[in-house]
């Protein structure tokens, strides 16, 4: 069967994330490359985290302007946070049945040109999830403009985590990642934080499952967007996280976050909330203030988890 027919591409989700980028997104999404359209069935999902721009209408006229590309934008009513944003993405990726998702950061930080070449080898089975590098060609990111404090913190912040955690990654801070999305069914990436040190999280989870990560050099570039990352307080939570995975590895601090999901069947999997009439589901949540976390425990087969 011909490659060219429709049913034998595999579908990709580009998940763009934005966040006060009225000024960038519609140049991003024009950078998105044609070939990776005819290579994948693609739709294109945009979400908004609560911009006060506009960031979304931006989105929506593009959306307008451009029928024939398949295209969903949405905004978060409330901030969800860069790692809480990506959960929406991957969420959404899972439920609507894509087989890869790429993430592009609608700042234009990461080149959307590289799309094609960096989701192959998943598309070849040759990986579980590909990250953008730009530390794999000596000083490319100082000449794409990355400045020096965050070049040598970068450097690292990078050997650090590799010597806990026994890998060589060139980079564990890079936001250009693709991700297969059978692989995100299969690890925890909700319970992650919603700050940016999920990245840190989900590369934990991908090697506590022995999930295959693939590493390909990009372009630096950074232009006049804004940083919105304290770096102190990132890299803080990078080294806690990490040391907490050593802790979880000892057998000193168990997390489950940090475990592989057990797969789903009959005998583990929870039932279904049981909403719209008197129950201890409802009167559960009807206890809960507006804009409050819950976690959940499971107390046995008819628990929730």
């Amino acid at each position: 069967m011909s490659e060219t027919l429709v049913e034998d591409r595999p579908r990709l989700l580009i998940f763009v994330i934005a966040y006060y980028a009225e000024a960038t997104l519609r140049t991003v999404l024009e950078r998105i490359p044609q070939g990776v359209f005819a290579r994948y069935r693609c739709e294109i999902l945009v979400v908004d985290d609560a911009s006060e721009d506009r960031t979304a209408a931006i989105g929506r006229e593009y959306q307008r302007a451009h029928p024939q590309m398949p295209m969903t934008v949405l905004r978060n009513e409330y901030n969800q946070g860069y790692g809480g944003n990506q959960k929406i993405g991957y969420t959404y990726a899972i439920e609507q049945g894509f087989d890869f998702v790429a993430m592009v950061h609608g700042d234009g930080q990461y080149a959307p040109e590289e799309l094609e070449r960096l989701v192959e080898p998943l598309r070849a089975g040759q990986a579980d999830a590909v990250f953008g590098s730009r530390m794999m060609t000596s000083f490319g990111a100082l000449d794409g403009g990355m400045p020096l404090y965050k070049f040598v913190g970068n450097k690292i912040l990078t050997r650090l985590q590799n010597a806990m955690l026994g890998t060589r990654l060139s980079e564990f801070h890079s936001g250009y990642r693709i991700y297969a999305v059978k692989t995100l069914e299969s690890i925890h990436y909700r319970m992650n934080s919603n700050d940016f040190h999920f990245d840190t999280e989900i590369i934990i989870q991908l090697l506590n499952g022995g999930k295959r990560i693939v590493e390909l050099p990009i372009p630096t570039y950074y232009g006049d967007e804004i940083c919105r990352v304290n770096g102190m307080k990132y890299a803080k939570d990078v080294l806690w996280t990490t040391l907490g995975n050593l802790a979880h590895r000892s057998g000193f601090l168990q997390q489950r976050r940090f475990e592989p999901k057990e797969p789903s069947n009959a005998a583990n999997a929870p039932p279904p909330l049981k909403l719209g009439y008197a129950s201890s589901h409802t009167f559960g949540l009807d206890a809960v203030p507006d804009g409050a976390s819950v976690t959940a425990f499971r107390a046995g087969a008819g628990g929730w988890s």
